[in-house]
């Protein structure tokens, strides 16, 4: 790969019971890159995340990754937590948080590949392992900030308000210092001005991280807004990729999706 590209896909696809879900998917993801996967309900864009994500293995096509090291993988066949270690990091439609446990704790969490300390020294309770959570109780202050929820870390996370629980969720992702975040359907369920500070929070972590981030939504003003690349599906295919505005104005798009939502 091109020392700037993060990601590429060629050709995946994948077939359930003999049922082509997606067909022929190629993309590629440059470092830095916000770009947007769209389409209707059922188009792939979901499965797609789960072949990038580890979560499904593509019946055919290539996946590679450059890891934060700069290495270059193979990844068709590695499951969530190896490419988590390599820096794939994603978000759900569904929000997955531990409700009972409280806001720190769910980040802190997500922080154990980055500690210092192995059994050993847990056990005979170490000076370490006092550095090791001195050093994981400043990166949860640390991201719970950035993402303006530090007031709440003591608080249960079944308690946050919906807007808070997904910004929960981005900051369990970036725990794991990915290079590569996948986010799906970030917005959903967010009024305007939630959704707007999600925007603007997007663009700050991709800055402030070094992101690349590939996202999939259905509020278009949203996707238009903050994506520079978008990537359109429809049955599994790819019908359209460009520019916001060559999106916005392509016949078979707007017929496919987009209708009157583009504007």
């Amino acid at each position: 790969m091109s020392d700037n590209l993060v990601l590429k896909a060629s050709e995946i696809s994948i077939v359930f019971g003999g049922l082509t879900a997606v067909s022929n998917f190629s993309c590629e993801l440059k470092q830095g890159e916000l770009v947007g996967l769209i389409g209707p309900n059922g188009a792939g864009k979901t499965t797609i995340f789960n072949m990038l994500s580890g979560v499904y293995t593509p019946t055919s096509g290539q996946i590679l990754f450059t890891d934060r090291n700069g290495r270059v993988h193979e990844i068709n066949k590695k499951n969530p937590a190896q490419l988590n270690k390599m820096g794939i990091a994603r978000t759900f439609q569904n929000i997955r948080l531990f409700g009972n446990l409280t806001v720190a704790d769910n980040v802190r969490i997500a922080l154990h590949n980055q500690r210092i300390v192995n059994p050993f020294d847990v056990l005979l309770r170490l000076p370490k392992l006092r550095r090791d959570e001195v050093l994981m109780n400043q990166k949860v202050d640390e991201l719970l900030t950035i993402l303006k929820i530090q007031n709440k870390k003591d608080e249960l996370a079944r308690n946050l308000p919906y807007g808070e629980q997904r910004k929960l969720e981005i900051a369990r992702a970036l725990a794991s210092k990915p290079v590569l975040l996948l986010l799906d359907e970030p917005a959903a369920g967010m009024n305007p001005q939630e959704t707007e500070e999600l925007r603007q929070m997007i663009e700050l972590i991709r800055k402030q991280f070094n992101l690349t981030v590939l996202l999939i939504e259905h509020d278009m003003k949203f996707v238009m807004g903050i994506c520079e690349h978008i990537i359109v599906l429809d049955y599994g295919r790819i019908i359209a990729q460009g520019l916001p505005d060559e999106i916005k104005s392509n016949p078979e798009v707007i017929k496919a999706y987009l209708g009157n939502d583009a504007s």
